[in-house]
């Protein structure tokens, strides 16, 4: 969705009821409290499950700042240094312990116009037996007019005493095919329990709206969740790899804009947070093979409008439905960056999805119950920080901790950590 929503002060709404319990059990409210795939705030007006979570105490703390639209966030293992990117292009390790910021060396070029730039940063699971960290980020190739999402792979030594650089830094994927204009790039990169990479790419802002846009197209890697081995190669197990007119990289396709991923750890499942066109914000549980509608199965309205983009998933054959969405109407979640809550810090939010909203200001908590794209049922619960007037981009979860860290999306902007009060 649009990154301004002037129809509802959803925080507002929120402090004035207690927090997002769902549109079952606040049915006045239900136009600015979002919906669900399938029944998963309540029935009826049932009441929404309890929340072990609603009453927790914490503190924020402000770890570094000055960092220029921080886009991406990421711990390494075994370090406990974090490491930053910057939109314009810079990449940054950050000494939780003392606020320490140290420039990192060797990262690539980038077209930083509009929404593109250095984006997210992933490091491989087995580091630092292996000690590569991946960067998404826009780009254009010589010779061609465009840009698309690339993913690109550099080893990073924390042992040299000339200061910390990616080596070999190389481009190993480009997102077929590039495109002119700045916007939907997507696109964030994890690992999956079985080491695979996934990187969700937008739609390029693409505006023919039909079957034959390209997020409908599974020939293009637009509006879709690649998976990659960690050597940059499409996965030999991916769904299309023996259909000669498909992208051998495709895993997941019919998405917009997908800015948040997390894997949950209970049962390896990916999930997505994704934007909307005017609202119709997602939360998808993502499926090998599946299409996620976009767009030609939509909950968003049209930009300016109160009239419905396109039929509901739940009206459309072929599709599959967000597990939780934003609908028409609701003022939106506009949502960047992602993570299941797995620490000891907060026990009460353990197995909780925190994602972070752009317009509307807060880190968004909800509760998950069941499994699968059909079977997983979302609770929004009270939003996180929603007093700060932050674009929250990015949140991590700091292993030795349990601390939660989040990337506040502005031209002059910290890095700040949320401790038990």
């Amino acid at each position: 969705m649009a990154d301004s929503s002037p129809r509802i002060d959803r925080r507002t709404a929120l402090r004035a009821t207690g927090g997002l319990v769902g549109t079952g059990a606040l049915p006045a409210l239900a136009g600015c409290l979002g919906g669900e795939g399938d029944d998963g705030d309540g029935e009826d007006g049932d009441d929404p499950p309890p929340d072990d979570g609603a009453d927790v105490d914490y503190a924020v703390e402000t770890v570094a700042e000055g960092f220029e639209n921080p886009w991406g966030i990421a711990f390494l293992p075994g370090d406990g240094r974090l490491l930053v990117t910057e939109r314009p292009g810079r990449l940054s390790l950050v000494d939780p312990a003392d606020g320490t910021v140290e420039e990192v060396a060797g990262a690539p070029e980038v077209f930083a116009e509009g929404q593109g730039g250095l984006l997210d940063v992933a490091v491989h699971p087995d580091y630092p037996d292996d000690g590569r960290v991946y960067l998404t980020y826009s780009a254009t190739r010589d010779g061609e007019r465009g840009a698309t999402t690339h993913v690109g792979a550099g080893r990073l030594p924390l042992d040299g005493d000339d200061g910390p650089a990616l080596e070999g830094f190389e481009a190993i994927f480009a997102a077929e095919p590039f495109r002119e204009g700045a916007n939907h790039f997507g696109s964030r990169a994890t690992f999956g329990p079985d080491g695979a990479l996934f990187v969700s790419v937008g739609d390029r802002r693409d505006t023919n709206f039909g079957p034959d846009h390209v997020s409908q197209d599974r020939s293009t890697e637009l509006g879709a969740t690649l998976r990659l081995t960690p050597d940059g190669d499409a996965h030999p197990e991916n769904p299309f790899s023996d259909d000669p007119d498909a992208a051998d990289a495709l895993y997941s396709y019919g998405h917009r804009n997908p800015q948040a991923m997390a894997v949950r750890s209970e049962t390896g499942a990916l999930w997505q947070c994704e934007h909307g066109e005017e609202d119709g914000d997602e939360i998808n549980v993502v499926e090998r093979g599946r299409d996620y509608g976009w767009p030609v199965a939509s909950e968003a309205c049209r930009y300016g409008t109160d009239e419905p983009f396109a039929p509901a998933h739940d009206e459309r054959e072929g599709v599959t439905a967000p597990v939780h969405y934003w609908p028409c109407g609701s003022g939106g979640f506009p949502p960047s960056g992602a993570v299941f809550y797995d620490g000891d810090a907060f026990p009460e939010w353990r197995g909780d999805l925190l994602a972070g909203t752009l317009a509307a200001q807060y880190l968004g908590r909800f509760t998950v119950a069941g499994t699968g794209a059909e079977g997983a049922s979302v609770t929004e619960r009270e939003p996180l920080l929603a007093d700060r007037e932050w674009r929250m981009r990015a949140v991590a979860v700091e292993p030795a901790t349990g601390h939660l860290y989040v990337a506040v999306d502005d031209g002059d902007a910290p890095i700040a950590r949320i401790v038990p009060a």
